[in-house]
């Protein structure tokens, strides 16, 4: 519950000091090498037009278009952001340094190979049913 404490009684009992500056640090990139985002837009990029030489009408020109523009921008912007120099910002982790370090997660150290398996599944995964897709409607 809250309580009206008097002005006077704070005034009386409190400390009033500045706040303590910390340097922070800012990780916006996730220890990620940007090949691993590089290699996930491409798969995206690529179900789409796999679509689009599949499916191609002049009337899918459009909507083909504007799904490659969300995924660009939906990568394109973070990727802007991660690369902003700010106070305490550090770059993206190179290729060779996460083959040889890995990335620490919440429950421990995690194998570049484990990394890159969880990051690119997704996108892999959707590259393989869309070409899926494309082989069932040319054989059917």
């Amino acid at each position: 519950m809250s309580k009206l404490i008097a002005p006077e009684l704070i005034a009386e009992k409190a400390t009033i000091v500045d706040a303590p500056h910390v340097p922070t640090t800012v990780d916006r990139t996730f220890e990620l090498p940007t090949a691993l985002y590089g290699t996930t837009v491409a798969c995206y990029l690529g179900f789409i037009a796999l679509m689009a030489a599949a499916f191609g009408a002049p009337a899918l020109i459009i909507p083909m278009v504007i799904f490659a523009f969300i995924i660009v921008a939906g990568f394109g912007v973070p990727a802007i952001w991660a690369t902003m120099q700010g106070t305490g910002a550090k770059p993206a982790m190179g290729t060779g340094q996460f083959a040889n370090r890995g990335i620490m997660t919440h429950t421990g150290r995690l194998k570049p190979r484990d990394a890159a398996t969880q990051v690119l599944v997704l996108p892999v995964l959707v590259f393989l049913w869309g070409l899926a897709v494309v082989t069932i409607a040319a054989t059917i």
